[in-house]
Formats: C-alpha cells, structure tokens, sequence
C-alpha cells in the first residue's frame, strides 16, 4: 500500500533503522540481508531527500530530518498495532496473548509471583514475560516494546498513563543469630554496624545515596549487591545489618533465617507505580491485566516474620515521602 509516494511497508524498516543507527542489527531485526537493508535505506532516502543516516567515523548518526522522524514514526506505528490488535472483547480463559513486563527483583518477589499463580489459574493462555529494569526502560516503554514498567514514581515518565500500585516502607534485617543487635536498635549501634545495601549504578539512587546522606548520615558500607533479594546472603552468619523494604524483608524472612528490625529513623515511604503506553490505555487484554495487577498489589501481604513492626504500623509511622529512594 503506498500513501503520497510512499510504499507504507517502508515505515517499519524507517522505525528499526532510526531506532539501531545500524545496518546490521536492522537487517536482523527486519530478518533482511545487510543488502536488502541497504537498499531500503536508500528507498527511504529518495523518498526523503535526505541521507536520514550518516556515518561519523565507524558509526551512523540521525540527521536533523531523521531525528524529527523518529518519534512521529513510532507513534504512528504504535497506533496502527494498537487499532489492528485490539479486540472489542476479552475473555482469559480462551485468549491467547504475551504480556512483557519490566520490574525489580524486589516487585517480581512481593508482587509478579502472586500475579503469575492467578494468571496461571484463570487465564492459561496468557504469558508473563519478566524483565530486568534497565536505564532506558522508559524508552521501551515508549516504544511499545514493553507492555508494564513497573518502578519508584520518581523514575516515571509525564508522557505516558501513570497508576500507583502499593506503598512499602523500609525495616532492618540482621541474621537470626545476631546476639549483638536486639529487639530494638538505637541509632548509634545502627550507624555503627556494617551494612549491606544495594547499588544499580549511577542512573537509580540508592537507599543510603538519598535518605541517609540527606539527613547527614554516613553509614558503614561492608557490601554491595546489584539486587535486593541477595541481600540476606550477606547478612546471614554475620553482625551486619541491611535496611530494605518491609515487603520484601518479610517475604525473604519466610526462608532464610533473618530476623526484622524496627530501624531507628522514620525512613519515608516508597510509591511503587505501573507505567503502560497511552496507546494501550483502552486495550481490553491490557485493562484486565492492569486491573489483576492492582488486586494483587493491594492485598496486604501475608506471613509477618517475627521480631517485625506490623505493616499498617509501619506504613504509619514512614508518612513522609523521599521520592528519590529506591
């Protein structure tokens, strides 16, 4: 089909090539030799009066007529799919249908474990993808190749449907063992324990990266992780100490021999919020998905390990808001 000119089958080649700036991941994207990938360029250049990609030294750049393509191109992409693949009706005992979802360890374990079991129950024919956040997780998003991200509202995107999914506080954890740290921790043995915490570069703050250093505390870091859920493995058999969500650490307590910890500052809550692409926003499949998502998310999570500050009491107590922590 062409429209002003324009084979309209071009458009996808013109979205992979202005999204990799590469001849050869397009070709294995488009399943077209470097050739034909070559020659599509060239179509699309003709079309455009313009060279679209330009090699600066062993790489291709967008010209300034690429990079104002790009995101209408998308979008126009994105809104055909969504016409042609919605379906006026949703049934998940019978649909059959794929569901990518970005979200922490720390969501996958409180949440997505739960929201797999009822999906598994009543919808056979549905399947959850779960993938690791990454720094351009808002680009996937945006770029309809991901159906949820799931992350601290700060990290969120103004352009895309935003809805708040559930609030987690923060505890301590020591091992069950620890004979050094009791039933209480005031804040001096707190600041003079070795921690362990988690770190994910420099595109996410940290735990200690915001609240701690903007409060004026300096903690004593013995270890770090790249996730959250290793982190008992290095508290276990050991004096130290980590500071994590209340629904993670009393999901992990149910398994590893840890013992939870009132922490002796009112570390403010987290918001965990679902991001889906607007273009998605009235999808039947996508809205029970959501809806399912939002049922889990809101139940109060069961099997309180001892030694822990209830939920609600701690919920309670973290009111304030540091949206900055992860």
């Amino acid at each position: 089909m062409r429209f002003n000119r324009l084979d309209l089958n071009l458009l996808v080649a013109l979205d992979v090539l202005l999204s990799e700036k590469s001849i050869t991941r397009s070709a294995k994207r488009l399943n077209l030799s470097q050739s034909a990938t070559s020659g599509v360029l060239a179509r699309l250049r003709d079309y455009f009066k313009d060279e679209l990609l330009v090699s600066v030294g062993r790489n291709l750049t967008l010209t300034p007529l690429a990079v104002s393509l790009s995101e209408p191109v998308r979008s126009v992409l994105l809104q055909i799919q969504a016409t042609i693949e919605i379906k006026p009706v949703f049934d998940p005992q019978t649909a059959q249908r794929a569901f990518r979802i970005l979200a922490s360890d720390y969501v996958s374990t409180v949440v997505l474990g739960e929201l797999g079991r009822r999906v598994g129950a009543i919808a056979p024919g549905i399947m959850l993808d779960i993938l690791p956040t990454t720094p351009n997780a808002m680009e996937q998003l945006e770029r309809g190749e991901v159906d949820l991200v799931i992350l601290p509202r700060k990290f969120t995107s103004d352009l895309q449907p935003t809805e708040l999914l559930f609030e987690d506080t923060y505890t301590c954890i020591v091992w069950s063992g620890n004979d050094v740290v009791g039933e209480t921790l005031p804040l001096d043995q707190y600041m003079g324990l070795g921690h362990v915490s988690s770190r994910f570069g420099n595109a996410i703050a940290s735990f200690e990266q915001c609240f701690l250093k903007e409060s004026g505390y300096d903690r004593r870091i013995e270890v770090t992780t790249t996730n959250f859920t290793s982190i008992p493995h290095f508290v276990i058999g050991t004096n130290r100490i980590a500071t994590m969500h209340t629904r993670l650490a009393h999901a992990l307590a149910r398994y590893y021999p840890i013992r939870l910890v009132a922490p002796p500052l009112p570390i403010p809550t987290v918001d965990m919020c679902m991001q889906w692409n607007r273009f998605l926003d009235q999808d039947p499949a996508h809205l029970w998905l959501r809806a399912l998502l939002v049922e889990v998310a809101s139940a109060e999570p069961a099997g309180a390990a001892s030694g822990a500050p209830p939920l609600a009491a701690s919920r309670e107590r973290a009111r304030p808001r540091l949206a900055a922590c992860a």
